[in-house]
């Protein structure tokens, strides 16, 4: 069996991240992690947050927000609700830019749109676990819990996806799974920013074995106090520590 931890939106969040890394550390059989993008954004930790992954050699996507900070974009890409909402979003792009250091943006940079992993290798045939993270287009589409089979097949269907394939994607920050025509949709949820109402971070377990494909959602507790205090001493909107603290509060939905 080859087991996976797939991490994704830590979002700056570095207390989340440690106490997801010593999660995945104290099970011992976890064979690699990998992490789906949004690294950065809405915390006060995008440096350090980068700095541990590279110190860990943990490799992974580009979500939008990454893929935004490193090129200068006009906007993060995070999808709004209200105007305050993206008001908010706007304020903690513009921090993150004018506080991530020149290496951490040149890594930013450099993480690939997609990744392909081949737990039995690929000298065989076997199922491919692609990471994304948001569609197979671009990095800003939604895959919601909502969306319809027939959105999810022609997912699969421009990915080259077969039966027993695995095809997994965050920025959304909820967590869910479905298998539609044998091929499994995995949201793995957010470290540093749950929006389901959870504040506790989440991470995923994908494994790969003879019977199937297993998928465990894990939840981790962290020092969340200290996430909202360094929140609330920056710069960054206070709103930021409410949701931290809420799992997501309902009016304050200011993109992923």
């Amino acid at each position: 069996m080859k087991r996976y931890a797939l991490i994704s939106d830590v979002h700056a969040n570095l207390p989340a991240l440690r106490a997801v890394l010593a999660d995945i550390d104290a099970r011992q059989n976890v064979d690699g992690i990998y992490h789906l993008g949004d690294v950065t954004g809405y915390a006060p930790w995008p440096n350090e947050v980068v700095a541990l992954l590279q110190q860990r050699a943990i490799p992974g996507i580009s979500g939008n927000y990454d893929s935004t900070v490193a090129t200068d974009y006009k906007h993060c890409g995070c999808r709004a609700e209200t105007p305050h909402d993206e008001e908010l979003s706007h304020l903690s792009y513009e921090w993150t830019r004018a506080h991530v250091t020149p290496e951490t943006k040149k890594y930013l940079g450099s993480l690939p749109f997609r990744v392909d992993i081949r737990p039995l290798g690929g000298h065989v045939s076997g199922p491919t676990i692609t990471l994304l993270h948001g569609n197979q287009t671009l990095n800003t589409v939604y895959i919601t819990e909502d969306r319809p089979d027939s959105f999810l097949e022609r997912m699969a269907a421009s990915l080259g996806a077969r039966p027993e394939d695995v095809i997994c994607f965050g920025h959304t920050h909820k967590p869910w799974q479905r298998v539609v025509g044998g091929i499994r949709f995995v949201n793995a949820g957010s470290v540093g920013r749950p929006k389901d109402g959870d504040w506790r971070a989440c991470y995923v377990l994908v494994s790969i074995d003879d019977p199937g494909t297993g998928v465990e959602f894990v939840r981790t507790s962290y020092n969340v106090d200290e996430a909202a205090r360094a929140i609330r001493a920056s710069e960054l909107p206070d709103e930021f520590a409410d949701v931290l603290k809420s799992g997501g509060a309902p009016a304050l939905t200011t993109g992923k």
